[in-house]
Parts: C-alpha cells; structure tokens; sequence
C-alpha cells in the first residue's frame, strides 16, 4: 500500500500508545489487500494478466501450456483463443491473423484452384506458429490444405502441412516437411 494507516489518523491519536501499535499491525494486511484488488484489476485483461490471471484464462478455455513457454507466450496463445470466431471472408481471416502476428508478422496466399492456404511467419516469431497452425485448424474449412511457412532462412523453410482427414475443421493431420 502506498500510504501508510498511521497518515490517515488524527495527529494528537498517534500520540497514544494503542493506535500507532494498532496501525502497525494492520499494516501489513491492508498492504496483502491493496496487493489482491491490483492483481483482480489486471487479471480482467489478458494484456496486463499476471501468471494467475493467464493460469485462470487457460482453464477456462481449456488450453494446455507448454512447459518451455513464456508468459507473453501464453498470454498469446489465450488471445488468439478469444479471437477464435469463423471468419467467412479473406479480410476476416487477414483480421485475425494481424491480431496474432501483427500487421507485418505475416504473409497470406490463397490458391483457389488448388484449395491451399499459405501463411508465412518469420523465424523470430517461430513461437507463435503453433498458436497460428491451431487457429487455422480450427476456422479454416476442412476442404482446404493448410501450409504454415517459418522462414528459417532464405534458401530453408519449415514447412507444416495440415491435411483435411475428415468432414470437420479439428481432423487434420500434420506433417512437417524441409524444403
């Protein structure tokens, strides 16, 4: 807490011998209180969510951190979670991918006649892939294939195929691939 208890007492009380004794006894549960209402007050957006905050927001969407993952990592992943609604246009899905990636995190093709989908991300934001692969499964329709690009370097890249394996957008399979 930023002020003291003792500061909002009258001067000739903190005379006595029970209130400053008083105060300096409460002090440390009014500090652990104004400590809890900050911690509430960021966990109500993802943004600012400390650990717990993201914790409570993967148990609700029923999402499983990785082991290695970092906090803005997770706070990542639980985003584009919320951000999941079924885009039925090209600028829906660019709208979401620039939520995840940025507006310069990303570049996406389409190829009609083939039904693929491409979407490049660059190798600094290689952790965000599986975050993108997931949301891709998960609004693309199940008859496009689904290619997920990091550019390692200029001549490699790390390609990941998603194959519709059934009727329903969560069927696919995945197959990683060095081109």
């Amino acid at each position: 807490m930023r002020k003291k208890l003792q500061d909002y007492l009258a001067p000739i009380l903190l005379r006595t011998c029970e209130f400053p004794l008083l105060c300096q006894g409460e002090q440390p549960e009014f500090d652990a209180l104004a400590a809890g209402v900050t911690e509430v007050l960021n966990s109500q957006f993802v943004m600012t969510a400390p650990l717990r905050g993201i914790e409570r927001y993967e148990k609700i969407f029923e999402l499983t951190a990785q082991n290695t993952a970092t906090l803005d990592e997770r706070r990542f992943t639980v985003l584009s979670e919320m951000n999941a609604q079924l885009p039925y246009t090209v600028r829906s899905l660019r709208r979401m991918l620039t939520a995840l990636c940025g507006e310069d995190g990303y570049s996406l093709e389409i190829d009609n006649d083939s039904y693929e989908l491409l979407v490049r991300v660059p190798v600094q934001e290689r952790n965000k892939l599986q975050a993108v692969r997931d949301m891709l499964c998960a609004v693309v329709p199940a008859n496009m294939v689904c290619l997920v690009v990091a550019h390692l370097m200029r001549e490699a890249q790390a390609v990941t195929r998603l194959a519709a394996a059934g009727t329903k957008a969560k069927h696919y399979g995945e197959h990683e691939v060095m081109l």
